[in-house]
């Protein structure tokens, strides 16, 4: 099957997320997409399986137009998706979950499908058993059965988002022999992924998105170094100015951190980060960097290791202490985790310094002024805008903390509100303390952090200070070279 998109835009509101993206993937091919986070490679793939409708161009199956608006649709004409999550269900078996959506088949009878079952399995080399229940495998067997099911519903194009997270060596390799496999018996695939090693290993063209729009397309064998440049904006001129390093003794602590959650876990993490700096998290989406933020925060627990925080080890404790000893946590969704929907800024201020309504009411007029929030003590926080929920969220923060924990502060801020922020931050609380921050746009920890730890696949990398940085090299190493 080949696949051409043509101009495809897609707009939410007043943000374009897509600006007309071409791209072609040859039948028989297997073809990688690429780009950094917020690029627009979901909105992309959505578009083409069927869950999101476009705002304008065309999508072409074997040079003719083909117009549908559902998944139900896309996977009538052979388009189907494996996702980083499996779409399973864990208290069925593997033949149950292989079977299920399957009600119309001509041929539905169990035995029959175990048989299908069986060869698909043979085909590619993984070791399924039917009655298996699906709570008991891995990550990377579930994910097998996936592709499975993508293979028994005669998928013609398998669109694969990261699909070596949370898997083995092993399972890897099985899984890129499948690929190769499946490729040469005339199928499609679309590869979607930040690893550059696995896009060099089995692509043959490449596609880069940045901003919503095709920056560059390459052919095997790849330019990394023109690749990372396609994928990634330039360094800003100023971003690797020497700035003072901390000296400060040793604030928080990460002694050999392994960690669920994200989509790779935290790996054997060891880190110091002392009293004055600013430290950056820089990584792809998922990478470990937002697990270490809450493993820090007490608000996850490690499964190995220790995390001390002011010498006391933080094992076993909840947020509640980091919170006595000065810690304090701002998540990157604020209405889902920071802020309360239907309370009113007052009612945040009442929780926050656990006080009356009246002195609440007056630290919510005097943060209003303080921070330029445009709103009123008795506005709700929904009906704020981002960077206004942002401004709040900072004006809670207590003034005497030592230890500040922010997960992509700025996300969704104009550049004069991005700007306020880290003035705000670098002059209220690195000096007393430290400031530890993940953020999706490279160039912006460049600009701010005077140190910055590199994650990928729940590792960290590199840990460089500021003066040591080389733009490249750390996009580099947050794409696994």
């Amino acid at each position: 099957m080949q696949i051409e998109l043509q101009q495809i835009q897609k707009s939410f509101g007043r943000v374009d997320v897509l600006k007309g993206v071409d791209l072609k993937v040859e039948a028989g091919t297997i073809h990688g997409l690429v780009g950094e986070n917020g690029a627009g490679k979901s909105t992309l793939m959505k578009i083409l399986t069927g869950y999101l409708s476009r705002s304008g161009g065309s999508i072409l199956i074997d040079g003719q137009e083909a117009n549908y608006n559902d998944p139900a649709a896309a996977a009538k004409l052979g388009i189907g998706m494996l996702y980083q999550e499996p779409q399973d269900f864990p208290p069925l078996t593997v033949l149950d979950n292989f079977i299920v959506g399957r009600d119309n088949h001509p041929d539905n009878r169990r035995e029959w499908q175990q048989r299908r079952l069986d060869e698909l399995s043979d085909q590619v080399r993984f070791q399924l058993r039917g009655d298996d229940l699906l709570e008991r495998l891995t990550v990377g067997e579930r994910q097998q059965l996936e592709f499975l099911r993508l293979l028994g519903r005669d998928a013609k194009l398998l669109i694969l988002d990261e699909p070596t997270t949370g898997i083995s060596d092993r399972q890897k390799e099985r899984l890129f022999a499948a690929l190769q496999q499946i490729r040469d018996q005339g199928r499609t695939i679309l590869l979607v992924s930040h690893k550059l090693e696995e896009i060099a290993a089995l692509c043959s063209r490449v596609t880069v998105l940045r901003h919503g729009m095709v920056t560059g397309e390459e052919c095997a064998p790849f330019h990394i170094p023109r690749l990372l440049e396609l994928m990634f904006d330039k360094a800003p001129v100023n971003s690797v100015q020497n700035r003072p390093q901390a000296t400060g003794k040793a604030l928080l602590t990460f002694e050999n951190i392994s960690a669920n959650g994200e989509r790779t876990g935290l790996n054997a993490c060891s880190c110091t980060i002392h009293r004055g700096e600013i430290v950056g998290l820089a990584g792809l989406s998922g990478s470990g960097q937002g697990l270490f933020l809450r493993l820090a925060a007490a608000l996850k627990r490690p499964l190995e290791g220790q995390i001390r925080f002011h010498g006391t080890t933080l094992n076993g404790r909840d947020h509640r202490t980091v919170k006595r000893l000065g810690g304090c946590f701002l998540p990157a969704n604020r209405l889902e985790e920071g802020l309360i929907a239907g309370f009113t800024l007052v009612d945040h201020f009442t929780l926050a310094m656990s006080c009356s309504e009246s002195t609440a009411r007056v630290a919510a007029s005097a943060a209003i002024k303080k921070f330029n929030i445009r709103g009123t003590p008795d506005t709700l926080v929904e009906s704020l805008s981002g960077g206004n929920q942002q401004r709040l969220l900072l004006a809670l923060i207590p003034e005497d903390a030592n230890l500040v924990l922010l997960e992509n502060p700025t996300r969704g801020l104009d550049l004069a509100s991005a700007e306020w922020v880290w003035s705000y931050l670098r002059s209220q609380y690195s000096s007393r303390g430290t400031v530890v921050f993940s953020s999706a746009e490279l160039e912006e920890m460049l600009e701010v952090a005077d140190r910055i730890l590199v994650f990928f696949d729940g590792r960290v990398v590199r840990d460089l200070p500021i003066g040591q940085v080389v733009y490249r090299d750390v996009a580099a190493a947050m794409t696994g070279y």
